[in-house]
């Protein structure tokens, strides 16, 4: 089934969403996402009703779809965990800076970042100064019930309610010196923005396997494509994500698990997800690297399945002076 939320207080109104995201319902069994993580097993059935009735034509109180009324599809989560866990991502930017390349046999580096607040799919987002070296960073990512402590990543997917896409802001001025300070990111990462659909796996059939979204990920900067890396270049599976977040501890439903930025072998041909990237693909090259963003910039990230569908919606953004 696919979810969403209706722009409405601060944890937003949850919607069923039909398959083809031009119809949507309020949820009977939950008043919000988060309500449904919480007791997940009871809900979803009521939810998976209302689903099959709106997409055959029979639910009551159905109505058309209005993206721009959608907040992010958890409008705030207790947890949000970001990954980086596309290696070839490492590798560009090792051979861009001279730093050490990872290697799969290293654990995957997992952050703590801001989730108090994610942004909605649509609209402005503000930043200070674009000396802070704005940028975008589109991934996919997935939604939690509760994971008790010490799960194995065998067991890990099965705890995995939704898939989304989401874009982890970065602010490049100020990662290098938090990184090399050791104690994780605060001012290089504001608020993350998640796309207004969130789905569940088996709504993506054989594009979700081994914890991977077998999708590509296509970004837009202004008018021109920046890039269309594909999910199944995955490092490490959600499984491994999961299972390494809950190492010494319970995660609680609703937690947020982060990709980090999708990136593929052939990036000089398929283009990134995240201008750091690409401008260590400029300076491989010996090329001036590409500007971050400047206040006034459209980004636009979306993921289609075989048919051309969107899946999680389309998030679309204007960066914008606070």
């Amino acid at each position: 089934m696919k979810l969403a939320s209706h722009n409405e207080g601060a944890d937003g109104r949850l919607l069923v969403v039909s398959r083809d995201l031009t119809q949507a319902v309020p949820a009977e069994a939950a008043t919000t996402l988060q309500a449904a993580l919480d007791d997940w097993e009871a809900v979803a059935p009521a939810l998976d009703a209302q689903y099959r009735a709106l997409n055959n034509g029979t639910a009551a109180g159905a109505a058309p779809l209005d993206p721009a009324s959608l907040a992010a599809v958890l409008p705030r989560a207790y947890q949000f965990l970001d990954a980086s866990a596309f290696l070839e991502h490492n590798f560009i930017l090792a051979h861009a800076w001279g730093i050490d390349r990872r290697t799969p046999a290293d654990p995957p580096l997992i952050y703590q970042g801001l989730s108090d607040r994610f942004y909605p799919p649509h609209g402005d987002v503000p930043f200070r100064s674009t000396d802070d070296g704005i940028d975008f960073e589109a991934e996919f990512g997935v939604i939690v019930d509760r994971v008790p402590l010490g799960t194995a990543p065998a067991e890990a997917l099965g705890h995995v309610r939704l898939v989304l896409l989401l874009n982890d802001w970065s602010l490049r001025a100020f990662g290098p010196e938090e990184m090399k300070g050791g104690f994780g990111f605060l001012q290089a990462k504001p608020p993350s923005a998640l796309s207004g659909i969130a789905v569940t796996p088996d709504e993506l059939g054989a594009a979700w396997a081994d914890g991977r979204v077998h999708l590509p990920v296509t970004v837009t900067r202004g008018d021109t494509r920046f890039g269309m890396p594909h999910g199944r270049e995955m490092t490490y599976g959600f499984d491994r994500l999961i299972a390494h977040a809950a190492a010494t501890r319970d995660l609680c439903a609703g937690t947020v698990i982060g990709s980090g930025t999708v990136s593929n072998a052939d990036a000089a041909a398929v283009g990134s997800a995240c201008i750091a990237e690409r401008r260590g693909l400029d300076t491989i090259a010996g090329v001036e690297p590409v500007p971050f963003l400047g206040f006034g910039e459209r980004v636009r990230i979306e993921a289609f399945d075989a048919a051309g569908k969107s899946v999680f919606g389309l998030l679309d953004h204007r960066i914008a002076r606070r």
